[in-house]
């Protein structure tokens, strides 16, 4: 059987043998809205548990609306034409209208991919600003959680009149599903804040996991720490494989994004009856596996199928290479994952992208992870707790050479964009 996996901004065509396959996972169909920029407007004007964006931004003085940074494929160009015409409608000033990067700890976007994530009209229109989560004179201190957790939020976003969110809901790695509340944190949240969301104690609690929010506390947290910094409207959109969308979820921020994650539930959810042996697994293409650091989340889609011991092959480009610096660098100072995770708990050993590498250390706990990519250089991908292959087909025949001619493989073509689960749990 061929399986065409998803891989930068084409296909990566892999051959195993039928027999051998013992499922390819795949999110189920579901119809493309016949016309998206119709949709998103009905919602705005019919949100769930809220009054109309029109009503609530009569009176406002200013706005600030929240997006993902180009490591999401948000359709910006679709969902923000048409708040904005009811923003100026109700009498705010294009001018006292900001959008906000939500780059979290990523690093900024630069002109070029701000024209290609909202296009070139409204970025010579409006006015567009990156968050820059180490700048701590560019966030406001609210407080703390009950939970302890210290809340510093970007003060461009706090300062403004009107308050939007917005966002792509999918299966999230330790959120449970991205979208809503991950706006704003980690989305405009300091350093200072995510070295608790980011830290051991969250990052490490099973339900802290993908598809959970019930009881999830990063969910829990971040929720908390979203409402504290206020939103006064949410719009979140969720999408198909050819990144067209599938459903306009808009509102109050709780409840539209509770029910917009259930839709995506519905349709993402793909269940095996036991674990396999192994499992092929992209990173979704471009623009989720431009990096190593990012392409880890597909290793975290597949760890919940594959055995106790088992094996899981990622194909990802890695464009960009490894990810930021000092996630690079971390990864290739740190030699043992068990002692990493372990120095963890202490602050003191705080790292920007530590986190990304401590899921790294999840999956390591559970399955040999084979890697390929021509992304990053042969000699460099040793370093990256994985067994680099020079090409896909390579990993096939290795994982055929060790389990035997009876080994069971699973296939996720897309990647973080499956919830995958054994069936029952």
């Amino acid at each position: 059987m061929k399986v065409e996996m998803r891989y930068g901004t084409g296909i990566l065509p892999i051959e195993i043998p039928d027999k051998n396959v013992a499922k390819v996972l795949e999110i189920s169909e579901s119809s493309p809205l016949s016309d998206e920029a119709r949709a998103v407007r009905e919602a705005i004007a019919h949100p769930i548990a809220s009054q109309p964006l029109a009503e609530i931004g009569k009176g406002r003085a200013s706005a600030c609306i929240v997006i993902s940074d180009i490591t999401r494929p948000v359709p910006n160009k679709v969902i923000l034409p048409p708040m904005l015409e009811v923003l100026e409608q109700t009498g705010i000033p294009r001018e006292k209208i900001t959008i906000l990067i939500a780059t979290g700890i990523h690093r900024p976007n630069d002109a070029e991919e701000l024209e290609t994530m909202v296009g070139s009209d409204i970025m010579k229109t409006y006015r567009i600003v990156n968050h820059f989560s180490q700048k701590p004179e560019t966030h406001a201190y609210l407080g703390k959680t009950q939970n302890g957790t210290p809340v510093h939020i970007d003060k461009t976003y706090l300062e403004a009149d009107l308050k939007i969110t917005t966002g792509l809901i999918e299966p999230h790695l330790m959120a449970g599903y991205s979208g809503g509340r991950k706006a704003i944190c980690p989305g405009i949240a300091s350093v200072e804040t995510m070295k608790v969301m980011h830290g051991p104690e969250l990052m490490e609690h099973p339900k802290s996991a993908v598809g959970i929010l019930e009881g999830n506390p990063f969910h829990i947290e971040a929720t908390e720490i979203a409402l504290m910094a206020g939103a006064d409207f949410n719009l979140n959109v969720a999408i198909d494989k050819q990144r067209r969308i599938t459903g306009v979820f808009a509102g109050d921020l709780v409840e539209s994004h509770r029910v917009g994650a259930a839709f995506v539930e519905e349709h993402a959810k793909v269940t095996v009856p036991v674990a396999a042996d192994a499992v092929v697994v992209s990173s979704a293409g471009y623009p989720l596996d431009t990096t190593f650091y990012q392409a880890i989340k597909g290793l975290l889609t597949a760890v919940e199928i594959v055995k106790q011991g088992g094996s899981i092959l990622l194909v990802a480009a890695c464009s960009e290479g490894i990810g930021s610096k000092p996630f690079t660098d971390l990864i290739f100072k740190t030699d043992d994952l068990t002692a990493f995770v372990q120095r963890l708990y202490n602050p003191a050993n705080f790292v920007i992208d530590q986190w990304q590498l401590e899921e790294l250390a999840k999956v390591a706990r559970k399955a040999d992870i084979y890697f390929y990519t021509d992304g990053i250089p042969y000699h460099q991908r040793a370093k990256l707790f994985v067994h680099p292959l020079k090409s896909a087909q390579e990993g096939i025949e290795e994982l055929l050479t060790r389990y035997g001619e009876d080994v069971q493989i699973a296939v996720i073509p897309e990647g973080p964009y499956v919830l995958a689960q054994l069936a029952g749990n």
